[in-house]
Formats: C-alpha cells, structure tokens, sequence
C-alpha cells in the first residue's frame, strides 16, 4: 500500500479541517483529473502542429535542413539539462513550503506541479495552485499557503529579472564588445529595476482599509492581490535573508539549466549564439509565457524566436532550436511529474487523518 502523504509541521496545521467528519478541501475544478487530461489534447495538437509547419509549410526548407542535421547528442545533453531544471524546481519547494516536509513527498509534490505547468498556461501559477490544494487537503492553514506561494514565485521569477538588469547593463556599455540599441538593452534593465522595485516598495504601504460592503468583485481583487503580495514578499525576504542555501541554488538552477538546455539546442542544429545574445533573447521571449494559451504554445515560441532573432541569432538556427526546447520542455516534467501527480490523487481521495500533537 502506498505511504500516505507526509504532514507539514504540526504549527502549521489547521485542527478543524482535518477533524471527523470535516471539509474534504475538494479538488478545484480547473485542475480535476478530467479537466486536466482534456488539456493535454489541444497541447498535443499545438504541438504537432508546430511540427507539421516545420517539416512541410513551404518556405522552411532551410529550417527542415537544420532539422535533419541535429546532433542527437546534444539534444540527450538538452534532455539532461531539463531534467536538471525540473530536479531544482523541486529542490526549492521543500525550505520555502515546509522545511519538516520528507523529501519524497516534495518531490511527489514538485514534480506534479511541473507536469500541470506543461498543460496550462499563466507560468506556472497552475503548478502553485495544484501545489496549494495538496498542503491545504493535507492540513496548511491557507494563510500560510497563499503567503508562501507568492514567496515562491517571487523568488523564482526573481532571478530571471536580475538576469536581465545585469545583461542588458553590461550590454548597453559594451562589456560584451557587441553594439545593440538602448532599447534591447538599457530599457529592459530599467523596466526589470522598476519591477523589483515595485515588488518590494508595495509592502512599505501597508495592507489598506477593507474594502466597503459594496465593494465590486475588482475592487476587492485588487485589495486581496495587494494584501498577497504583501505578505508574500513579507515571506520571500525571510526566506532570502535566511540564507537557505538550498532555495537559491534551486531559484538559481532552475533559471540556468532552462538557458543552458536552450543553447544545447542550438548546438544540436550547428549554431551558437553569443552569451549575452542568447540570455536576453531568452529572458524577454519568455514573457510570451504570460498570455493564455494551452501550455503556453505558439506565444513561448513566437516570443522566444521573435527575441531571439531580434538580438541577432540566425532565424532558422532559431526557429529549430526552440522547437527542440519547447518539445523537451513540454515532454519531460510530464513524463517525469504525471506518476507522482497520479500517485498523489489517488492518497489524496481519501478521508485526511487527524492530525498528530
């Protein structure tokens, strides 16, 4: 019989949920079993649509011969390097959520959150819901959930922010002996500086006064996004003061093995762009993640391309090496999380036990 999950620390369990008789916390039904596998079709056939333009669309023939060129051990080094990503996903998830955690149910837990990133959209808050049903089904109290799930995020994005202030600083003074525009180089920097700023001067605001009774549904939203934000960026500098060695070399690993496996790509089709090149490329095109489409299709790659192409990579070598990316990006965490994620819900559909102490 498998081990059921293990509970967080008994501070912060929450009694009544977990008594005789109480809420069985149900699953939310945007990430139902059902719900979930009916996301994975058009994701496949976005997918394969993007291969079927890339092997038969006229006007690709230059792309196909990269194509039929790759070097099958880089793109093994690629799956490798994404296998490393995943591995610090999780490796950041047990400090920030639950320190006393065991590390098999972090990864259980880390792991399906990954595969639910593969399949729906919105970078990675779907992982973090399906993460935070999991620790309130088994007894977190949601206050804590919400506060450290912002903290993760935070935390996670904020190393892809500092990426860019430091590129694009080094790049717009020519430390990297290129020559591009202010706008691909400075502007992003400044934007990225004024967004950490943002992020972290919110806080010195305070909560603000609830919202009236007739509030609308806006308005309370900005309220309760403003009080989350708070109180996770609260939790995020707790966290980053601390020191945890473990969380910043997961925020960290789990940023550079996406940029690395990236290049490894581009290798496996006979191209490699400069550093500087393919960090910014990379980091502006992954703001195509944040508009809503199935597993993020068409919008990460046009971005990661149109970026790409925009710093200066080859547009053929480009266009191959992010179909190789988002294939292997797509592929592995589902491969590697839907056991874990199928593992957990079948645990997880039975009565939770009192907690202990």
């Amino acid at each position: 019989m498998a081990r059921a999950v293990t509970r967080p620390a008994n501070d912060s369990v929450v009694t009544d949920a977990t008594a005789s008789g109480g809420d069985r916390h149900e699953l939310p039904a945007g990430l139902a079993p059902h719900r979930l596998r009916r996301r994975v079709v058009p994701v496949l056939v976005s997918l394969t649509a993007l291969v079927l333009v890339a092997l038969v669309a006229p006007g690709l023939d230059e792309v196909r011969e990269r194509m039929g060129g790759a070097s099958l051990g880089w793109l093994a080094l690629a799956i490798l390097l994404e296998g490393g990503s995943c591995a610090s996903y999780v490796l950041m998830f047990r400090p920030i959520f639950c320190p006393t955690m065991s590390w098999r149910t972090v990864r259980r837990i880390g792991l399906s959150e990954l595969a639910v990133i593969s399949i729906m959209p919105a970078s990675g808050a779907s992982g973090l819901a399906l993460g935070a049903w999991i620790l309130h089904r088994e007894g977190m109290a949601s206050d804590l959930i919400a506060r450290r799930s912002v903290a993760f995020f935070l935390i996670k994005c904020s190393v892809n922010f500092a990426a860019v202030v430091v590129t694009g600083t080094l790049m717009a003074v020519g430390a990297f002996g290129g020559s591009w525009s202010l706008w691909l180089t400075a502007f992003p920097a400044v934007g990225s500086v004024a967004l950490i700023a943002a992020v972290v001067l919110v806080p010195r605001f305070g909560p603000g006064a609830d919202p009236p009774a007739g509030a609308g549904r806006i308005h309370r939203a900005v309220i309760s996004t403003r009080r989350a934000l708070i109180g996770g960026t609260a939790e995020a500098e707790t966290v980053v003061r601390s020191g945890n060695v473990t969380v910043i070399a997961g925020a960290i690993g789990y940023w550079a093995f996406d940029v690395v496996m990236l290049w490894a790509t581009f290798r496996a089709f006979g191209a490699a762009p400069a550093v500087p090149i393919l960090l910014m490329g990379y980091l502006v095109g992954q703001l195509g993640g944040l508009v809503p489409l199935p597993g993020g299709i068409g919008s990460v790659d046009g971005g990661l391309v149109g970026a790409l192409v925009l710093y200066g990579a080859p547009l053929t070598a480009s266009a191959a090496a992010v179909l190789a990316f988002r294939l292997i990006l797509f592929w592995l965490p589902l491969v590697m999380g839907t056991p874990a994620l199928v593992s957990l819900w079948r645990e997880l559909r039975r009565e939770p036990r009192p907690a202990s102490g």
